[in-house]
């Protein structure tokens, strides 16, 4: 547990002084690019102001190739490659986004042998306002769960609403609150800080961190055990047992490196990699027993895993 607690402590250390660092540069900035007093110009007849430049709808086309599915530290598939395909739209803030995962090889405790597998579908719809150096939107997540292998149990779908902070300085701190309104019953803090270094025109280096907070509002261990959809997010104890207690903890840690290459003028490819892990000893305790294996305490907790995206801007 002191381990987990040094690691928790250091890792949110670091973010809030980068966090620290951001305001204060931000704050320089923003003092040095006041402008002096002007001296009064003389009358002379403004020039008409330039028309400005019509906003046309934007629009990405990507997919994914990645060694596994992990999402909020949890191990959606295990030994196999993933393939996951994306579509975004976007026009003056609005954005709909429709997302997949298909599980090329998808994991059994018997050894059977299942075929690829569509195992999920989110639709996400969102709203960003820029307010100078200030980001702020809202949005709603519909996702759409299947079976994750062939008469194993369908989970429930699951809908999240989302409002998210972000500054447009040093890092690009963003802070991220979701609220499952469904059947889950959470509260989903992250915090992320993202910087890009450009080597050139073509190819930049894309480096990120997130942590995040897990706050459940519903725990039932009596309905975890026969179903986990309808168990909500309870704390686990050291024997990765289910309890009434509700989670209230930091959960999981990202960080994630990506290098992409604009190949020609629409197109991109993106090699990244990634490192996931627990925040805590509760999220440990809660990831491993919510792992794939029948025995908690032999699955993993965090995860080092990478692939590659192609994508088409237009």
């Amino acid at each position: 547990m002191k381990r987990y607690i040094f690691v928790r402590n250091a890792f949110l250390s670091v973010i809030v002084t980068l966090l620290l660092l951001t305001v204060g540069v931000a704050s320089i900035l923003a003092e040095d690019q006041k402008p002096a007093a002007a001296t009064p110009a003389p009358a002379t007849e403004a020039p008409a102001p330039a028309a400005p430049a019509e906003e046309k709808p934007t629009g990405s086309l990507s997919i994914s190739g990645l060694s596994k599915y992990v999402w909020r530290g949890y191990e959606n598939t295990k030994n196999s490659i993933v393939v996951q395909p994306s579509l975004t739209v976007g026009y003056k803030g609005f954005s709909a986004n429709i997302w997949g995962n298909i599980d090329t090889k998808p994991y059994s405790t018997t050894n059977a042998s299942y075929s690829s597998t569509w195992t999920e579908t989110d639709l996400t719809l969102s709203y960003t306002k820029t307010f100078g150096i200030l980001n702020a939107g809202l949005g709603y997540i519909y996702y759409g769960l299947q079976a994750p292998n062939a008469g194993a149990a369908k989970p429930l779908d699951s809908q999240e609403i989302f409002v998210t902070l972000g500054l447009n300085t040093l890092l690009t701190p963003t802070l991220t609150a979701y609220k499952e309104i469904d059947h889950y019953h959470q509260y989903y803090f992250l915090l992320g800080i993202s910087h890009t270094f450009e080597f050139n025109k073509t190819v930049s280096l894309q480096l990120g961190a997130s942590a995040s907070y897990l706050l459940s509002d519903y725990a039932d261990a009596t309905l975890y055990g026969v179903n986990a959809s309808y168990g909500g997010y309870p704390k686990f104890d050291n024997n990765y047992q289910a309890t009434n207690d509700k989670f209230s903890n930091f959960h999981d840690g990202v960080l994630t490196a990506s290098l992409p290459i604009n190949v020609v003028k629409y197109l991109t490819v993106a090699p990244t990699v990634s490192y996931s892990f627990p925040l805590s000893s509760d999220a440990k305790n809660e990831i491993k027993a919510r792992g794939k294996l029948t025995n908690p305490a032999d699955n993993d907790s965090s995860y080092v895993y990478g692939g590659l995206t192609v994508t088409l801007s237009f």
